[in-house]
């Protein structure tokens, strides 16, 4: 489906097999590892477009190995996801620091983990699909991205630029599910310093202006955003 390969790091075997059914199920391809130590030479030879981490692994543990893969230039890098049982932000923020792109604390649904897997190759799966388009148009609502223009049952919008720019966000990809943190590397790239509540309040602001057809735009509790497909 999505022709993208994971690599899955996760010593504990029952954990491992769950999570590489429901990463395969969604379309994936995957190749599962119980250490740090096989995942860097097999890494040495394979390149991998996402990785899940293991934190609390047998041996070299995820920390060491997230250091060391982000580190080297001779791998091919890839977003990592730490997946923990630790929930101290000390444990957090050091993996961040290290080089990890985000985190999940055990244990958590299937269905999120896919979420924020989607949500992390989103720029890679987009530039695949040929998504951008001058005018978008769906469920009643049109943009078009040249003249910077929104409409929504032919009334024209007055959007704010961060508006505009998430509502083109849902609309080229109606039914993904996109973190706070997805859309503001969307409208400024990463690393811009921006609460998850200005977020939120972005989201009230252009569901107030799009009226009756407010409800396209769901919430998903414990993750984000999407646009009803």
């Amino acid at each position: 489906m999505f022709d993208k390969k994971i690599l899955i790091i996760e010593d504990e075997e029952s954990i491992g097999e769950l999570i590489e059914f429901n990463v395969r199920k969604n379309g994936f391809e995957t190749r599962r590892v119980d250490s740090a130590e096989e995942a860097l030479k097999i890494l040495e030879r394979d390149g991998f477009d996402l990785i899940l981490l293991d934190l609390m692994l047998t041996g070299m543990d995820g920390l060491d190995f997230c250091k060391i893969f982000k580190g080297n230039s001779k791998y091919r890098q890839a977003p990592v996801i730490m997946l923990t049982a630790r929930s101290e932000d000390a444990d957090i923020v050091s993996g961040l620091e290290f080089g990890a792109d985000d985190y999940m604390t055990k244990p958590f649904s299937p269905r999120v983990l896919i979420a924020r897997i989607k949500a992390r190759l989103r720029p890679s799966l987009d530039a695949e699909s040929g998504k951008q388009k001058k005018k978008i148009s769906r469920a009643g609502i049109e943009v078009d991205t040249e003249c910077h223009e929104a409409t929504a049952n032919g009334a024209p919008l007055s959007l704010t630029a961060n508006e505009f720019s998430i509502l083109v966000l849902f609309l080229s990809n109606p039914g993904r599910v996109y973190t706070r943190d997805d859309i503001i590397n969307h409208m400024h790239g990463p690393g811009y310093a921006v609460t998850d509540r200005a977020i939120d309040v972005q989201i009230v602001g252009l569901r107030k202006k799009l009226g009756s057809l407010a409800g396209l735009i769901e919430t998903v509790r414990g993750v984000g955003y999407r646009f009803s497909k």
